[in-house]
Formats: structure tokens, C-alpha cells, sequence
């Protein structure tokens, strides 16, 4: 076994790589950019060694400097995690030329599956079942659109080079076509430097199901049950869970069976995972072949008990497999969600800044987190917008549904804008609990997973006052008695109105002060602080267990399951403010400029393309939000911008 290993990704997976090296004695040697250096990983690791500014192409894709860092710091191996070179041929040989143990597959093996398109033939070969599609070589942009009626609307591009939903776009007719794949082709070139694209059926309410496969070098290949990935925004995965409700013995078995014959096409080594697209009728297809860890590896380990990265390094080091086909387990349910810093009403906007307030449940048998962050931290617009993966373990599916609500209700996340309160619907979604899942459910059901703002309950706003007084309560017990605001008088009881917002609602709660407690209405109240969050009210006969984070003028109340944000407003803080508002359309995100689509002077009409930025591994495209003129754009393509900045000075007209 290895005695020092090189990990060359950073976050979440980095922290994972580390604690399982720790489990086997193994010194660990981190990488990182200048933006990370106070990162988690960099924490966690016994060495680290920066290798460049913050862009990813200047540090976490370097391959020279990485490989420099191996022989620095006398690693014997690299860990590549996934994302960045984990699936770069070029890496895997720079580590084989220079001595060093690249733990993933064969150079060959990552050559094979690399490009979707000469994968496709691969496995044609192999008579594993593939969708109806294009994967030629010829890229003439009305050759790909005789291919796409040929196959039939609707169809899928994707990048040939591409994974993590990058570089893919549904096309429903052939008007969309042109457009869908010059936007496809710009993102497959910025995320990948590939701009090829092959083209597929897109199949209506697809299921995601994906084998993770097992291999060594003595040519033992096995699988390892099957997750579904179905549910997905943007074609990138949200929850995972395993064993997939809708594949029975049978089934998982063939999949099984298929998913090896993929991997013994390409003479592959160590971890993989094969993805299949299944539809309702139980028949499936092969997607791609992921040559490396996955994002959503915790779900097969918490069913099988397996300790996934350790296999990873035993094979690597020349080990065989430690278990035959027929000895794999599957115990029962698992379910991960990605905990994202992002705003799902807003398109799933990324959201960037520091986390002032980061909790989660205690781990347990049936609770686990992985994150490469913790309360403090900031996630930056440079890198992926992960927070955390959840993961719970239960003996059934529908348990296991309770036991991932229950875990949401004690996350707890003040800082950035994130996707907690969204995944709780989605986990509680009828047709989630009822094992229908397909990859458009999310968007299918955008109205019920993502509500009109609504009325928030009294109780939110009671909380969130009697949580108001307790803090200033606590601010004043060493204060002057002329300073306190404790509602005390020589004469009579003295009452209070506090005022808070919540969207467009505002919300006046009346407490008067009643001896030790208080009054709301004619109900006594009182208010119990059990931590620096968490509170136990009475209102009348009422009990209520609740957290309140306070950041700046913000109360973010937890109740019921969900976050609420309101903001109290204190009229002396806000006496003889004016409000001052801007013109032109502003950057929705920070990012980077890609391309400006109009030209200054030009009527457009409502919702017309005017610029498209990149920022956290999305393109977003940003519309004329109604008939006008674009009197001039206020940024260049290549600019990097910040949230908020103007970018186009724009004159509507009626």
C-alpha cells in the first residue's frame, strides 16, 4: 500500500480522499490555488502546496505543476477525485512517464471512453444497446441538422468531450437547432476545449440509471448495484438514491451484466461508472462511461457497506477485487441531495459569499455528510457551487424519505442564497415518494417544487419577534437600567410593535411585556434560548421547537421544516435613507462576459439574446426584458464582472 498520495482536486472530494487515506494510514498531500488557501482540504491534509491563481486552468489543470508537486513532495500516487484531470489521458500518461501511480484506469481505457462519440461505435461493438443517434466525425453544422430530422424531434447535442451536464441542449424542432448548437459548442469549448458534438433521440421522461463497476488488474470485473440520477436541473443531478425504485432483480442484473461488458471493451481498471438512459418500458441504453469516481458514490457505499475509495487505492496498489459478483450486498435505501449555493426561484442562479451560519445533523449509521466547507468559509465564483452532499440510510425507501426530510429540517445555511428549502419539496413530492422519477420532473413540476411567494403563517412572524426580544434581551444584561429594552415600567405593562418583511408582505407583531413573559394577543408567551440558534417558545397552549439566525438586519427563522428569510425593520435604522435605483440590465451573478449578441443602436424585441456570461460551469444568456434599444453594451466580451454591475444601457420602448 501506499505510504503518501497526491490529491489533485480540491472541496468536497478532497476531504473525502483524505479521511479514507487517514482510516489506512496514509499521509496526504493537497494542492491548491490562491483562492483556496485557507480551504477545508488544505486544513485537512498533512501537506499542501499552492499551484496557482485562482482560475482552475492556472492551478487545479495544470498538469505540470501538479506533477512537479508529486516528486516535491514524494508522493507515490495521485488521486484525481473528480471533475478537472480526473478523465484527462494527458494527466494519467504524465503520471505513468514520470513514475507515478495514477489511481484511476489505464491511459487507454480513459482514451476509449473520453469521446462519447468513438465510445458509442466501442460499445456498438460490444452489443451493448445504445439510442439512435449521430456520433460521426463530421461536424458540418447542416450535416448535424440533417442528422437531427433524420432522427427525429426531440433530440439531444452533447458535447462529445463533455460530463456534469455540460454542453448539452434539448432541441425540439428544427427552427431551435442552429442556435442550440453554436450555444452548445461554445460551452463544450470553454469547459472542455472540444468543440465536437454528437446528437441523440431524446427520450420522453427518461430515466437516469447508472452502474458503478469494479475492476483489476488480474481482469476480475463487477458491479455494484445500480443508483437512479434521474432527478435533475439543468441535466445535472440533484438527488441520487439506491437501489433504484424502478429496476427490479432481473433488470439490475442485465444492467449489470451490460455495464462489465462496457468495461471489458476498454481492458478497464478500477472505479467506472456506466450510465444508462432506461425508459418506461423497462428498456435502457448506454450513455457514457464515467472513468472515474462519482459525485453520487456515497449511495452505493451506505447499501453495500463499502468503503469505495479504499477499493480505489487497493487496486491501484496491485490488489484484487475483495469480493466475487455473488458477494456483493444490497442493504437496504440510500439517498443522497446536493446541497448547492444557489437560487432555485431565480433559474437556479449560483450564489457566492461567506457562510455565517453552516449546520448540519450529527452523522450517525443513517446520517452522513460529505463537505469540503464549514461555518466561516466562502464559496467563491471560481469553482463549483456545492456546499454539501447529504446522504441518509434507511431500512426501506419510504423510511429513508423520512429520515432525508428530517435531516433538511436541521440544515441550517445563512450566508448564500442555496437549494435546502427545494430539495425538501422535491424529496416530499408526490411523485418522487412514489418512485416516479423521471429527468423533466423537476422542470415538469417548477410550480409546485418552486411556489409563488405565499402569505407566510403568524407563527413565522411570532417566532421571529419573541426571537427579536430575546436577543436584545441578552445585548443589554450588562447595560445601563436607562438603556434597557426589557418593556419594564414603574406604572402598567408596556407594549411593543415590532415590523418585519418577507417579500412584498410586511407584518406588524403587538407584544406586551408581562412580568417575566410576554402577550400576544391575550395568549402568554415566552421564549427559551437553548443555543446560539435554537429556541423553545410557548405561545398559549403551544409549544414551538425553532432556530433564528440573525445576519445584519435579516432573521432567517427555521420552522416546520423550512427556512424563512424576513428582515426587521427598525425604523430609527432606517430614518431619512432614500432609495436610489439604477438603469441598464445588471450581471445576475459574477462571471465572465463570453459574448455580446447585438450590436449598440439596435431595436430588439422582448426577450431577445443580448450577451451571454459563464460563471461556476454555467452559460447563462441574458434577454432584452422587453421591446427596446440596446443604446450601448457597458462591458466587452472577456470581462469579468461583478454581481450586480451594469452591463447594457437599455431603452425600452412602448
Amino acid at each position: 500500500m501506499f505510504k503518501k498520495i497526491l490529491i489533485a482536486n480540491r472541496g468536497e472530494i478532497a476531504c473525502r480522499v483524505i479521511a479514507t487515506c487517514r482510516k489506512l494510514g496514509i499521509r496526504t498531500v493537497a494542492v491548491y490555488s490562491e483562492a483556496d488557501a485557507g480551504a477545508r482540504h488544505v486544513r485537512l491534509a498533512d501537506e499542501a502546496y499552492c499551484v496557482g491563481p485562482a482560475t482552475s486552468r492556472e492551478s487545479y489543470l495544470r498538469i505540470d505543476r501538479i506533477i512537479e508537486v508529486c516528486k516535491q513532495s514524494g508522493a507515490q500516487a495521485v488521486h484525481p477525485g473528480y471533475g478537472f484531470l480526473s478523465e484527462n489521458e494527458s494527466f494519467a500518461q504524465a503520471c505513468e512517464q514520470n513514475g507515478i501511480v495514477f489511481i484511476g484506469p489505464p491511459v487507454h481505457s480513459i482514451r476509449a471512453m473520453g469521446l462519447k462519440s468513438a465510445a458509442k461505435a466501442l460499445m456498438q461493438q460490444a452489443k451493448v444497446p445504445l439510442v439512435p443517434g449521430y456520433h460521426g466525425a463530421d461536424q458540418d453544422p447542416s450535416l448535424l441538422q440533417r442528422e437531427a430530422d433524420r432522427i427525429g424531434y426531440p433530440v439531444l447535442i452533447k458535447a462529445s468531450a463533455g460530463g456534469g451536464g455540460k454542453g448539452m441542449r434539448v432541441v425540439n424542432g428544427p427552427d431551435e437547432f442552429a442556435a442550440a448548437l453554436a450555444s452548445c459548442q461554445r460551452e463544450a469549448r470553454t469547459s472542455f476545449g472540444d468543440d465536437h458534438v454528437l446528437i441523440e433521440k431524446y427520450l420522453l421522461q427518461p430515466r437516469h440509471i447508472e452502474i458503478q463497476v469494479f475492476a483489476d488488474k488480474a481482469g476480475h470485473t463487477i458491479s455494484l448495484n445500480e443508483r437512479d440520477c434521474s432527478a435533475q436541473r439543468r441535466h445535472q443531478k440533484v438527488v441520487e438514491e439506491a437501489p433504484a425504485p424502478s429496476v427490479d432483480a432481473k433488470q439490475r442484473v442485465a444492467m449489470g451484466r451490460a455495464a462489465c461488458d462496457a468495461a471489458r471493451a476498454v481492458g478497464y481498471v478500477g472505479a467506472g461508472t456506466v450510465e444508462f438512459i432506461a425508459d418506461s418500458a423497462g428498456n435502457f441504453y448506454f450513455m457514457e462511461m464515467n472513468t472515474r469516481l462519482q459525485v453520487e458514490h456515497p449511495v452505493t457505499e451506505m447499501i453495500t457497506g463499502l468503503d469505495l475509495v479504499e477499493w480505489q487505492l487497493r487496486i491501484a496498489a496491485g490488489e484484487d477485487l475483495p469480493l466475487t459478483q455473488e458477494q456483493v450486498p444490497l442493504n437496504g435505501h440510500a439517498i443522497e441531495v446536493r446541497i448547492y449555493a444557489e437560487e432555485p426561484e431565480k433559474g437556479f442562479l449560483p450564489s457566492v459569499g461567506r457562510l455565517a451560519c453552516f449546520k448540519t445533523p450529527a452523522p450517525s449509521a443513517h446520517v452522513r455528510l460529505d463537505t469540503g466547507v464549514e461555518q466561516g468559509d466562502e464559496i467563491t465564483p471560481h469553482y463549483d457551487p456545492m456546499i454539501a452532499k447529504l446522504i441518509v440510510w434507511d431500512r426501506t425507501r419510504e423510511a429513508a424519505i423520512e429520515r432525508m426530510l428530517g435531516a433538511l429540517a436541521e440544515t441550517r445555511i445563512v450566508g448564500v442564497g442555496h437549494n435546502v428549502n427545494f430539495l425538501s419539496r422535491l424529496v416530499d413530492h408526490a411523485a418522487f415518494r412514489e418512485g416516479r422519477v423521471d429527468t423533466g420532473l423537476i422542470e415538469r413540476e417548477r410550480a409546485a417544487l418552486m411556489p409563488a411567494a405565499t402569505e407566510l403563517p403568524p407563527e413565522v412572524f411570532q417566532v421571529a419577534a419573541l426571537a427579536q426580544l430575546s436577543f436584545e434581551r441578552e445585548q443589554n444584561q450588562s447595560a445601563s437600567p436607562w438603556s434597557a429594552t426589557d418593556g419594564w415600567r414603574i406604572n402598567g405593562a408596556q407594549t411593543r410593535t415590532l415590523q418585519f418583511a418577507a417579500g412584498e408582505q410586511t407584518k406588524n407583531v403587538s407584544i406586551r411585556y408581562s412580568g417575566n413573559g410576554y402577550l400576544i394577543g391575550d395568549q402568554p408567551a415566552s421564549v427559551q434560548r437553548l443555543s446560539d440558534s435554537d429556541l423553545r417558545i410557548d405561545i398559549g397552549q403551544r409549544h414551538i421547537n425553532a432556530a433564528v439566525v440573525k445576519a445584519g438586519e435579516q432573521m432567517h427563522v427555521f420552522l416546520g421544516g423550512f427556512q424563512h428569510v424576513l428582515t426587521y425593520v427598525d425604523p430609527l435604522v432606517h430614518a431619512g435613507e432614500t432609495e436610489e435605483t439604477h438603469g441598464g440590465l445588471t450581471a445576475p451573478m459574477p462571471g465572465k462576459i463570453i459574448a455580446l449578441l447585438s450590436e449598440p443602436g439596435a431595436e430588439v424585441a422582448k426577450g431577445a439574446p443580448l450577451l451571454v456570461m459563464e460563471a461556476m460551469k454555467m452559460e447563462l444568456t441574458v434577454f432584452a426584458p422587453g421591446k427596446g434599444k440596446v443604446v450601448s453594451y457597458l462591458c466587452n466580451a472577456g470581462d469579468q464582472v461583478k454581481e450586480g454591475v451594469p452591463l447594457v444601457d437599455f431603452l425600452a420602448s412602448s
